[in-house]
């Protein structure tokens, strides 16, 4: 996930900076560092745990307590 990809998912969302790293157990500047790509001048990579963070809350998995997932009906 490139910077400016986290940065398009975080506004799909609907998420200010601050929310998205509540959501994500993060602090805001991380977030920062990762829309930005760059953190004092070293480049940022998102790591793969946040990526699939991303991808669940997107689909509207908020917590795993660990147990199998129910199926959802579409």
């Amino acid at each position: 996930m490139e910077p400016s990809q986290f940065r398009a998912w975080r506004k799909s969302m609907g998420y200010k900076q601050k929310e998205a790293a509540e959501r994500l157990g993060l602090k805001k500047r991380m977030i920062q560092y990762y829309e930005k790509g760059d953190r004092d001048g070293k480049p940022v990579e998102i790591p793969k745990s946040v990526r699939l963070a991303c991808y669940a809350l997107s689909k509207g998995i908020s917590d795993f307590d660990g147990e199998k997932p129910l199926k959802l009906e579409l």
